[in-house]
């Protein structure tokens, strides 16, 4: 069966695009290909990851039993990549469920993501 739809971009809410692209710009090293007061779109392939505005935005809590999305990242090292991204200004929320297999952390703006060493 052929494809209904093809994605292009996965859109995150936020309170400040430009400066969430800049941290998951340092983050992907993806480019920044747009950036308005109300949007900011990384990257040049397939898929993009946007960020756009919202007033009054405020980020998901952790744990909390509401299911949110949230992205997951290949890294080579996952102590020394989770040191970085924090030195970034990401943060690293009490609750692991991870264990040694994968480190939960929230963007600057409490966006969660989790970074696995693979």
């Amino acid at each position: 069966m052929a494809a209904l739809a093809e994605p292009t971009a996965i859109i995150i809410d936020c309170a400040a695009p430009g400066a969430l692209a800049e941290f998951y710009r340092k983050v992907t090293g993806w480019e920044i290909t747009h950036s308005d007061d109300d949007t900011a779109y990384l990257g040049d392939g397939p898929i993009q990851l946007a960020f756009q505005r919202v007033e009054g935005y405020r980020g998901p809590g952790w744990p909390d039993a509401a299911k949110h999305a949230h992205l997951d990242f290949r890294v080579t090292d996952l102590d020394v990549a989770t040191k970085e991204l924090l030195t970034l200004g990401a943060t690293r929320p009490e609750f692991q469920p991870g264990g040694s297999d994968w480190t939960v952390l929230a963007d600057p703006e409490g966006h969660l993501f989790c970074v696995s060493a693979g």
